[in-house]
């Protein structure tokens, strides 16, 4: 029976399941999986009731027709939902085909139509074709009318024109221009050349008249003003008129300040239609300056007439030797005429609104006369380095006086930027580098070149530098003074380079001179070359901080000059733009390098002097000195004498000859050497009796010590070896027992003597005063006492 329930379950599954939604087969399985569960509750039920017997025949006849009517229901309900499903299936297939049906009506529908709309547009193609001529004729014809109606515009603004210059209106005639001048800027994108053309002539041609009757009535006005004014002590006398003539001027002024935009506009157009000026480069183009307002433009007129007639030609004033004669000359102009523009033009020039300065825009127009002679001059003189130089100079003085006495903007263009044109530049830098070189083989070669100017004047003498690497120096910062004023920072960084090769070429000059005078360190040209040395790395390291350098080192950084850079890591790229190191680093290094070389091989010397006078001192027999309260009185050893006069005298010497600094560094590069020397050669050779150990004491601490003692307050802090030794071999008898018996157990036993309470030996040292020298040193020395017992 459960094999029939099972095959009802799997027909119904595999049946029903392929036809239904999973609701509907959902629903009938768990309708039979309902009825399921009651027959095996009733099986359990049957099984678990004491009334059943299966040993009973009756009963087992009972229980199989009662699951014979179970079976039957099942099976009923089986065939009940089966054949409930296809009329649902059905109903879903017919909906189906309805809607393929309704598609294929839609689609030949739309086929139709579709074949119905390329007939339309087949038809209506010619028309569209003649509609398109129709409306371009239109478009010309409209076209046409604007075309006709500007033209119309422009013949009655050049009829306004007229009229207003006939009835003498010269303020109508100045803003029909300027409406001339407006309408020209619209027309800019304009594809009719012909109608642009016209205009622009028409607007040249009134703009011409009208600059021309101004530009006659504003220079008689000048003239009987006395303009222009060639001399600072020129006598003005005011004129009868004075007042009718201001007004005049007033008036003549704001008329042309009027009439600028109409000028601006055919000055750009004229200067388009032109090649422009030889091309500078990149890096040292200005920001180009707007043109000089109409005024001031007449009022150059006279002044470049004469510029031209006594700087140009034949003349005698025009010669290439004296470029200064031409710049002097326009200084002076500036300087005549800046009473003039601030009283009578100025005041013009604010009432128009204009906020720009008269004086500065006088200056410019000269300046613009003085660039075009500088720059002819400037080709001719490439191949002499005389008259290059000179013009470089007198070019330099220009621009400063130009600056501060004449108050022109930095950010207007002036004559150093004609010298930055890159043949001009290529040929500064090559002249600057062959005089320096000329000049730095006549200053090594000079007479007092290793002398110093202030040699009898102690107080500005600190220094010491010999007259040449003064004069070094001096030219270095005559070349600072002279590209410092540059405007661009890529050229200022390439003369900064030219100083960072003179400076290097001077070191290994200075290099080969000292090798020449390496066989006596002690010499005064020697040291006169350390000092040297030593002057140029203190001068740079205080360029270091400069303000000028600084900015420089920004340059350097921001603009990535390699050549400057060289290979240097990134780190130091980073010290350099956070202003830990500076532009003269590496060359400070080489500096100090040669100096510490210098030092090393002057030291040297003084302690080959020093030692061979001290021969006989450590040759002393200190074993057979006789105790101080054995003589009448303590004094130096006689062996020790040559040692003492030896430092002495070199002491003195160098005093005199080496800078403060140096001198600090040799005396005390001295004095550890002799404490080193006095301590191995001296102390560690020999054994001390108690006299021999005090007069060891009695001439460090009261003859040696004392030779430094000019130079510091406590000298004997620079011989610690030599000052704790005496300290050793001078201590009494039980002290120096028991300190040896302390280090001994110290050095024997391994165990804590802070933990067992007793000193330790470093503690027990220092109490005597003994910080330099280790424990194994002063046993050492305590076995050097022929006074202890036990050696």
């Amino acid at each position: 029976m459960a094999a029939v329930v099972d095959g009802s379950r799997g027909c119904a599954g595999n049946k029903v399941s392929d036809f239904l939604p999973d609701r509907v087969c959902e629903s009938s399985e768990g309708d039979v999986a309902d009825e399921g569960g009651s027959a095996a509750d009733f099986l359990q039920g049957e099984h678990s009731s004491s009334s059943w017997s299966l040993k009973s025949s009756k009963d087992v006849g009972e229980l199989l027709e009662k699951f014979r009517e179970e079976t039957e229901a099942l099976e009923e309900q089986v065939l009940t939902v089966c054949s409930s499903v296809p009329p649902k299936v059905s109903a879903a297939l017919s909906a189906a085909g309805e809607a393929r049906c309704s598609l294929d009506e839609l689609l030949q529908r739309e086929q139709f139509i579709s074949n119905k709309l390329q007939q339309h547009l087949q038809g209506t193609k010619q028309w569209m074709g003649d509609l398109g001529q129709t409306c371009n004729q239109v478009d010309f014809i409209e076209r046409s009318i604007k075309y006709l109606k500007c033209l119309h515009h422009i013949e009655e603004l050049s009829a306004a024109v007229q009229q207003y210059l006939m009835i003498n209106s010269v303020w109508d005639a100045i803003k029909g221009v300027e409406s001339m001048a407006a309408l020209d800027c619209g027309l800019s994108q304009s594809e009719c050349p012909h109608l642009c053309d016209f205009l622009r002539k028409t607007l040249c041609f009134w703009h011409t008249i009208i600059k021309d009757r101004l530009t006659s009535d504003f220079e008689k006005v000048l003239i009987q003003l006395q303009w222009p004014i060639i001399t600072p002590n020129q006598s003005v006398t005011p004129p009868a008129n004075h007042q009718d003539l201001s007004s005049q001027l007033e008036g003549l002024v704001l008329q042309l300040l009027a009439l600028q935009t109409s000028d601006d506009l055919i000055s750009q157009r004229a200067s388009a239609s032109t090649q422009g000026p030889p091309t500078v480069s990149s890096s040292t183009l200005a920001s180009p300056a707007p043109p000089l307002c109409l005024p001031i433009q007449i009022m150059l007129q006279p002044l470049a007439k004469r510029f031209r007639y006594h700087f140009y030609g034949n003349r005698q004033t025009n010669s290439i030797h004296k470029p200064e004669w031409y710049l002097t000359q326009v200084l002076k102009w500036l300087e005549s005429s800046s009473t003039f523009m601030e009283e009578k033009i100025q005041p013009v020039f604010d009432q128009a609104g204009q906020t720009i300065s008269a004086k500065v825009e006088l200056c410019r127009g000269l300046v613009t006369l003085v660039q075009e002679k500088v720059g002819s001059d400037a080709s001719r003189m490439l191949y002499d380095d005389g008259l290059f130089c000179h013009l470089v100079e007198e070019v330099l003085q220009f621009e400063k006086d130009l600056r501060s006495n004449h108050s022109y903007p930095a950010t207007l263009p002036a004559l150093l930027h004609i010298l930055l044109e890159d043949a001009f530049l290529q040929k500064w830098l090559a002249v600057e580098r062959k005089m320096a070189v000329e000049k730095m083989d006549a200053m090594l070669s000079a007479e007092g070149a290793w002398t110093s100017q202030y040699k009898d004047i102690s107080d500005m003498d600190e220094l010491k530098a010999p007259e040449c690497a003064e004069t070094f120096m001096t030219l270095l910062q005559v070349i600072t003074e002279r590209y410092r004023a540059l405007p661009s920072p890529a050229a200022q960084l390439r003369f900064f380079g030219l100083q960072k090769e003179l400076v290097d070429d001077f070191r290994i000059r200075l290099t080969q001179v000292m090798k020449e005078e390496s066989r006596c360190p002690l010499g005064s040209r020697y040291c006169a070359i350390l000092n040297a040395v030593n002057y140029i790395s203190t001068i740079l390291r205080d360029w270091g901080d400069n303000v000028f350098f600084l900015q420089l080192q920004q340059a350097v950084v921001s603009l990535g000059e390699q050549e400057l850079l060289g290979s240097i890591e990134m780190m130091e790229v980073g010290r350099l733009a956070s202003l830990e190191g500076s532009l003269f680093d590496g060359l400070l290094s080489l500096l100090d390098r040669l100096k510490g070389d210098m030092l090393g091989r002057l030291l040297h010397s003084l302690m080959r002097d020093t030692a061979e006078k001290a021969q006989p001192y450590c040759q002393e027999r200190w074993l057979s000195i006789p105790a101080p309260q054995d003589q009448s009185a303590m004094s130096l050893s006689s062996s020790a004498c040559p040692m003492m006069l030896c430092v002495r005298d070199r002491l003195l010497n160098l005093h005199q000859v080496l800078s403060v600094s140096l001198f600090q560094l040799a005396w005390q590069g001295l004095a550890e050497k002799l404490d080193n020397f006095i301590y191995q050669e001296v102390i560690l050779a020999n054994h001390f009796s108690d006299g021999g150990a005090a007069q060891l004491q009695f001439d460090m601490t009261r003859n040696l010590f004392p030779l430094f003692g000019h130079y510091c307050r406590r000298p004997e802090n620079f011989f610690k070896h030599v000052k704790e030794a005496c300290i050793i071999l001078s201590l009494k008898l039980g002290s120096a027992i028991l300190l040896r018996d302390l280090l001994k157990r110290s050095k024997l036993e391994a165990k804590d003597w802070e933990d067992a309470g007793d000193p330790s030996p470093e503690s027990a040292l220092n109490e005597l005063g003994v910080f330099c020298l280790a424990p194994c040193d002063v046993l050492i020395l305590l076995n050097l006492r022929a006074s202890l017992p036990g050696i």
